[in-house]
């Protein structure tokens, strides 16, 4: 997946919270802008506990893996 997608579907305004796909079936949610961070080659995605007492992750998605990314509510973006 090319930068400028993912920087297109972060800067949509209003936000529509998305799903990343990656190449090994793995996914993850961006249900907020502010919860994902655009590198270069990468798209850092804060995975938020589900439990207060446990810690928020990151998860590093390298965008040469990013199959698609699509709306939560299921239509594609890219």
């Amino acid at each position: 997946m090319r930068q400028q997608e993912v920087r297109d579907v972060l800067r949509k305004e209003p936000f529509q919270p998305f799903r990343i796909h990656l190449s090994n079936g793995e996914t993850y949610d961006v249900r907020h802008p502010e919860l994902a961070l655009l590198t270069r080659n990468s798209v850092h995605v804060v995975v938020p506990s589900s439990d207060q007492k446990d810690t928020d992750r990151v998860v590093q998605c390298d965008l040469l893996h990013v199959a698609a990314m699509e709306p939560i509510d299921g239509a594609s973006t890219a």
